[in-house]
């Protein structure tokens, strides 16, 4: 059995080697110590319009609901957004879903479980992914980024009570329009959720069809409220 060391030399032996062999920035590749990304780089991502409708996260002039949510109100009434989906998030989140980078979950649920109250939920639930789609990327990184804000909220999370039972053409590969009708009857709801409030978790939100449809569904089964929380939201401009 290896030995422990005492708390002091084993503070002192980290810090070490952060100094002997410091992290490289995500980004840059500068030295960015034990974060996956450096300062400056962080100070540089594409922060979210002062204005936004509280429903969809889209831009609008004094923080009023956008005319969408207005037109057809979506199932979901609030947004937890970090970033807009800009270069270079968009690259990270690339990194993260193809690269199988995958300390980047924790890093963007740590932030995430920074601007959501807990107390505000009783259930979070990962936007899930069809078989077919897990089986060639080899995890859900929905699932990863709700694990991580679990981790830090102590909110009870189900990966298993939302399921997608039908494998849908890539949302990014097909026009705006097509997008609703690509999605639709693509997830199916297994449990009663009368009265939760539900915190449904993805890691980008563009157009909103897909996580509209998920929140439909939801809503169907009884969800009191449901709420949004993505690393990135696409803005229309």
């Amino acid at each position: 059995m290896p030995a422990i060391l005492p708390q002091p030399i084993s503070l002192a032996l980290k810090h070490l080697q952060q100094h002997l062999m410091p992290g490289s920035c995500l980004l840059c590749a500068a030295d960015s110590s034990s974060t996956l990304l450096c300062p400056a780089c962080t100070a540089d991502l594409p922060a979210l319009p002062e204005h936004c409708c509280p429903q969809c996260g889209e831009q609008t002039t004094h923080g009023e609901r956008c005319g969408a949510c207005l037109k057809e109100p979506p199932a979901f009434t609030r947004i937890h957004a970090l970033f807009r989906y800009e270069f270079p998030v968009d690259r990270i989140i690339q990194a993260f879903k193809y690269g199988h980078q995958l300390a980047l979950a924790n890093w963007a649920g740590e932030r995430l479980a920074e601007i959501i109250n807990a107390a505000d939920y009783d259930l979070m639930i990962p936007l899930p992914l069809h078989p077919e789609r897990l089986r060639q990327r080899g995890f859900n990184q929905s699932i990863e980024i709700a694990r991580c804000i679990a981790s830090h909220t102590n909110i009870p999370f189900d990966h298993q009570a939302l399921i997608r039972n039908r494998a849908t053409a890539p949302q990014a590969e097909l026009a705006m329009k097509e997008r609703s009708r690509n999605v639709r009857g693509a997830f199916e709801c297994r449990g009663d959720l009368s009265g939760y409030r539900i915190l449904l978790v993805d890691d980008v939100m563009t157009t909103g069809a897909t996580l509209r449809e998920a929140a439909r569904v939801l809503n169907l089964h009884g969800a009191a409220t449901i709420h949004i929380a993505v690393i990135a939201r696409a803005l229309k401009h």
